[in-house]
């Protein structure tokens, strides 16, 4: 079967190896194939077939990467009824960026004018002058510094925390010891009043004269042992206490001897306290005081627990003694204004046995009954 017009089979190209195009297969089977093949179909490349019309190979493009603005065009690859050429490709050409204010170069016109539309909405960065250097060099100088001491700051903030902990020590140390030298040196804590409290059998005056050569000393540094001396002189005082009350003046609070009888002696009699100190001396015996017989003498045992007896009995029984005698410590016998007797015992259970003998003289007055027998306060007896 023929072919219509104008549908006639183009000369075949030869292959890349030089190799003649094969004939058609006899009894027409070339001819039928290739009539079932498009006119513009072209072989794959690489393929060893027949080829139709402008048959070329894939066109490689270089991708195009975002650092280069500009990119050459490609041109077409024409090769009708020649050889299969290699893909051709023209240079990519990339334009420099430039300052704002330069002035393009001589033949880039349309380069200016593209650059110029791309920048026509930004602002223009201002000409950098002398005096704006310098500002710039200063402010960044300072920001310098500043980057540079907190930096300093953060890498020493261990050693500045110790450094103040030392300084806050050393600095109250120093006060405290400025303040004590001061206090203990300075005029102004000088001693210059000496008060007497407590006093009713001795003079305050006389005590105060006694301790005048403490005048003029600074508080801290008085000299209470002298103090002690020059008041031990009184043998009324049994006990003191001393108090500083700056800026200069000092407190004696005094504590007087009690007395608690008296004791005969060849000259007369002697008030004596509990200790057998002598208060006061004289010819007549004191009222109010009653006698102590301690045949044993001041300071015995037996004298002891008559002077204890003495303390343990209430008031209104202390003024009815006339005589306490205690030959030994437990045959202390009361006698009574009225004559009546008590029989104590020993000093044990003494504030017991008051309690006892104030009760009985309630219920039996002194007068009534001749012997009060508080020995055993559970069980007194009256005689």
């Amino acid at each position: 079967m023929r072919r219509p017009e104008g549908f006639d089979r183009p000369e075949q190209p030869p292959t890349r190896d030089g190799a003649a195009p094969s004939a058609a297969t006899p009894g027409g089977r070339g001819t039928k194939r290739s009539s079932r093949r498009p006119a513009d179909t072209a072989t794959p490349a690489g393929g060893r077939g027949t080829t139709d019309g402008t048959s070329t190979e894939p066109i490689t493009v270089p991708k195009r990467r975002p650092e280069q603005p500009h990119l050459a065009s490609v041109s077409p690859l024409h090769s009708s009824g020649a050889q299969q050429a290699e893909p051709v490709t023209e240079p990519i050409t990339t334009v420099p960026a430039r300052s704002p204010g330069a002035r393009p170069p001589k033949g880039r016109a349309s380069d200016a004018k593209t650059e110029t539309a791309g920048t026509a909405g930004e602002d223009a960065e201002p000409a950098l002058t002398p005096a704006t250097a310098r500002r710039k060099f200063r402010a960044a100088r300072r920001a310098r510094k500043r980057y540079e001491r907190e930096e300093v700051r953060r890498f020493t903030w261990r050693s500045r925390r110790r450094r103040t902990a030392w300084l806050v020590a050393l600095g109250t140390v120093a006060a405290l010891l400025g303040f004590v030298l001061i206090g203990t040196y300075s005029p102004l804590m000088a001693l210059r009043t000496i008060e007497v409290v407590g006093t009713s059998r001795i003079s305050a005056d006389q005590v105060t004269a006694a301790l005048g050569d403490q005048l003029g000393t600074p508080l801290p540094l008085v000299d209470f042992a002298r103090i002690r001396e020059d008041l031990g002189t009184f043998p009324l005082i049994q006990s003191y206490v001393t108090e500083s009350r700056p800026p200069g003046t000092l407190v004696v609070r005094i504590v007087e001897r009690t007395p608690v009888g008296t004791v005969v002696v060849p000259g007369g009699f002697n008030l004596v306290d509990a200790a057998g100190v002598v208060i006061q001396n004289g010819p007549a015996r004191l009222a109010d005081y009653p006698v102590i017989d301690a045949r044993a003498g001041v300071g015995s045992a037996g004298f002891q627990a008559a002077t204890a007896v003495i303390a343990a009995v209430p008031d209104a029984v202390r003024q009815q003694l006339d005589t306490v005698t205690a030959a030994t410590t437990d045959d202390v016998t009361l006698v009574l204004t009225g004559g009546a007797r008590v029989v104590w015992g020993s000093a044990e259970r003494s504030e017991y046995k008051a309690v006892v003998l104030a009760a009985l003289i309630v219920s039996h007055p002194v007068g009534t009954v001749k012997e009060y027998d508080v020995s055993s306060p559970d069980s007194a007896v009256l005689r």
